[in-house]
């Protein structure tokens, strides 16, 4: 891989980092002010609102000018929406603002791959970009945890700088400073991100003309047979993704009585499976191969069930590398073809928008159901059958989909066989 790569991934890491310590961070702030249990699943609606309202836009923000450029700004946003948490906005709004860098941010983190790389290094740079952003979710909820934990926040509150008042007296004040500072940095690996130096389209400013742009791509994805099932994968992987994080912390405290600090880390327990997941993929799994992986996320969805039967913590932990070992494994492959067939299709950024637009609509919808469930006073237990059920049979419906769609293919060439 060249060198521009590992600073992608660099500025890839240090940003997911803070997004997921910030995340834990966010959830306690919202305990500290009495909040109801369904805010915190809301905070991943917040953060998610921006993909889904500014799809037709982000896109092509993303197409017109250098990537390296747009990630720059985006961490931008992100640090202002940290700041403004910081300085007493309630956390769902900050969150939704650090939301909107990240919608940003995304389209071009995605799109600068398939500008910088040929197609036959899309799997193995997918399989390190996805391992690396899993990596920063272990290490950001281990983070956020260790922030939130009575005796190292009480030590980090403790230390001072010589003739500086910081004004940092409180555990979340000192959590958001940390944050924006893993933020920084991910801004200084921006500015080491290569120039691709591909053509960029002037941006539009006909808000019109973006959205018409944007359902086109829209529609040529979904009629797209393999962009179809690639699209179908992953916006299920990222909606059931973003929920089970939510499942796993209130699960951890009921069948396992961890407090919020511990339930995080195991949070990221989930986070090591699809780390494993994503690089055996990238080592065992071509592209042309990439649909064969679709067994695999019922087979994970039907697992999800054997958590109502556990009380065991080393169980506890094995089974979630296990969940998130087959994740990463089938989502990898599919996020490739995926990325591949939206760039030949329409252009990185405008394929990486219209990804995130399904993804994250998902993501609205799956915890807006939970947060629902929650606040109807459903028990975990039954909210994680039915999650599990839900992902399996979704699966296997995509599954049907694609063998309709090469039955399909293969009449039409045995068709064309026949004419000639």
């Amino acid at each position: 891989m060249p060198f521009g790569f590992y600073m992608i991934m660099a500025a890839q890491f240090f940003s997911a980092l803070a997004d997921n310590a910030l995340l834990i961070a966010s959830i306690y702030v919202l305990r500290e002010m009495a909040s109801p249990q369904e805010y915190e699943p809301l905070l991943k609606l917040f953060f998610t609102l921006s993909y889904v309202l500014l799809a037709a836009f982000v896109g092509a923000f993303a197409d017109s000018m250098p990537k390296w450029r747009v990630m720059l700004i985006s961490n931008g946003i992100k640090i202002v929406g940290c700041s403004l948490m910081f300085g007493g906005m309630h956390p769902l709004a900050a969150y939704a603002v650090v939301g909107l860098g990240a919608a940003a941010y995304s389209p071009a983190k995605y799109g600068i791959l398939t500008e910088y790389l040929p197609p036959r290094l899309l799997v193995v740079a997918n399989g390190w970009i996805e391992g690396l952003t899993v990596g920063a979710i272990i290490l950001g909820t281990l983070v956020g945890g260790m922030l939130i934990k009575p005796n190292f926040s009480q030590a980090l509150l403790g230390f001072d700088l010589p003739l500086i008042d910081t004004g940092i007296d409180t555990v979340p004040e000192m959590a958001l400073c940390i944050v924006g500072i893993l933020y920084l940095i991910a801004a200084l690996f921006n500015l080491k991100v290569p120039d691709t130096g591909v053509d960029h389209k002037v941006l539009k400013k006909n808000p019109a003309y973006l959205i018409h742009d944007f359902n086109h791509c829209l529609r040529l994805l979904w009629r797209d047979k393999l962009g179809q099932i690639s699209l179908a994968t992953t916006t299920l992987f990222w909606g059931a993704g973003a929920t089970l994080q939510f499942i796993v912390i209130k699960w951890a405290e009921q069948a396992l009585h961890l407090d919020l600090s511990k339930a995080s880390m195991l949070q990221g327990v989930v986070a090591v499976g699809v780390a494993i997941g994503a690089a055996m993929a990238a080592k065992m799994v071509t592209m042309r191969a990439s649909v064969k992986v679709i067994p695999l996320g019922i087979a994970m969805g039907i697992i999800v069930n054997v958590m109502i039967f556990v009380t065991d913590m080393g169980v506890a932990m094995a089974l979630m590398v296990l969940i998130g070992g087959l994740s990463g494994f089938f989502v990898v492959p599919m996020n490739a073809l995926l990325q591949h067939r939206g760039h030949i299709l329409m252009g990185a950024g405008h394929s990486i928008a219209v990804q995130n637009f399904n993804e994250n609509l998902s993501i609205l919808v799956m915890t807006g159901l939970y947060a629902l469930l929650i606040r109807l006073n459903f028990s975990i237990n039954t909210v994680v059958v039915a999650f599990g059920l839900f992902v399996a049979g979704m699966m296997y419906l995509v599954k049907r989909r694609h063998e309709a769609n090469q039955r399909e293919f293969d009449a039409v060439a045995t068709l064309d066989e026949s004419l000639h």
